[in-house]
């Protein structure tokens, strides 16, 4: 198995159970009127016209199923100046990347994100013409591809203080939330379709060592998602506590600007990460919930200190084997 330590930004990360992260680039689209017209977007053109400009401009060829436009229901109540649909694009072919990073290791990641932010900078305000009527596209990098970004965030919070926690609890994080995970990929075979705190834990365990573990259904609508996409038990939400900001660290790099693809299957899980700023698992209302969830054998089979350490669903890697839940 590659070490993701050494992953290059454009290698793919093998997991269990068939699954792995394969590397992409996102983008976010805003999509505006350029002209004073009020026809409604075509999305069909539109994706034509901007795949065919990716590809005049920078050879890069984008599926498209790759590049997803939706305009909004209320166009006819929106002002002149608000969007009028928005989308994403992905590039998931990145050999030609190749040329653009090098052989010099210690300059991949640096050049890969130089790239990424130029071709972000040349997609943005461009206006595509729809057989005479124009619109304005803005371009954005997701905040979950961000790494270097929430690399900035927590060490300003380090500096200037976090909300959730106190000033003498003040350190390096170390939980990483991931949104929209498909919940019968970290489910057990042939036994429920609901996500399984004993796969997570297999999965999740490839990227270090973890300390806490909850996984719980996730129906929340993101940022980026469609209400009409959202289907109630379909999807998990997983927080995952490293043993330390080193493994929480080599994580969330390896996350970042990845899906999620299962062996056999042509779908790939386009999730949402982000590293945790609110203690969730020193929040007091979460430690109650879990002691609820817990089976009362379980909680009498932990030894006193562990007890006190915390009331909340925790995992070292040999407790993951030796586990099973029902």
């Amino acid at each position: 198995m590659t070490n993701q330590r050494t992953l290059r930004p454009t290698e793919t990360l093998q997991l269990e159970t068939g699954l792995s992260l394969i590397p992409r680039i996102k983008l976010l689209l805003t999509i505006y009127r350029a002209d004073k017209s009020v026809s409604p977007i075509d999305e069909w053109k539109f994706k034509r016209s901007l795949i065919d400009y990716i590809k005049s401009s920078f050879s890069i060829t984008v599926l498209e199923e790759d590049l997803q436009i939706r305009k909004f229901k209320d166009l006819n109540k929106r002002k002149r100046d608000e969007p009028v649909a928005k989308g994403r694009v992905f590039v998931h072919d990145l050999g030609f990347m190749e040329k653009v990073i090098g052989e010099n290791k210690a300059e991949e990641e640096e050049k890969f994100v130089e790239w990424r932010r130029g071709f972000v900078d040349k997609l943005d305000g461009i206006e595509l013409n729809l057989e005479g009527v124009k619109f304005k596209l803005k371009v954005d990098v997701p905040k979950s591809d961000d790494f270097e970004g929430m690399n900035k965030e927590w060490e300003e919070n380090i500096a200037f203080g976090a909300r959730g926690y106190q000033r003498s609890e003040r350190m390096q994080p170390d939980t990483i939330i991931l949104k929209g995970m498909p919940s019968r990929w970290f489910a057990e075979t042939r036994v429920s379709s609901k996500p399984s705190m004993l796969v997570t834990h297999t999965i999740l365990s490839a990227l270090g060592k973890i300390r806490n573990l909850h996984v719980a259904e996730d129906n929340d609508i993101g940022d980026n998602a469609n209400e009409e996409d959202i289907v109630s038990g379909l999807h998990c939400k997983i927080v995952v506590r490293f043993e330390n900001h080193k493994d929480f660290y080599d994580a969330l790099k390896v996350l970042c600007g990845r899906s999620l693809q299962k062996q056999g299957s042509r779908l790939r899980a386009d999730y949402d990460v982000t590293w945790d700023k609110n203690g969730f698992f020193r929040d007091a209302r979460h430690q109650i919930e879990e002691r609820k969830r817990i089976p009362a054998r379980r909680v009498e089979e932990r030894d006193e200190g562990h007890r006190q350490h915390s009331r909340v669903s925790q995992f070292s890697s040999e407790e993951g084997r030796r586990k099973r839940f029902k």
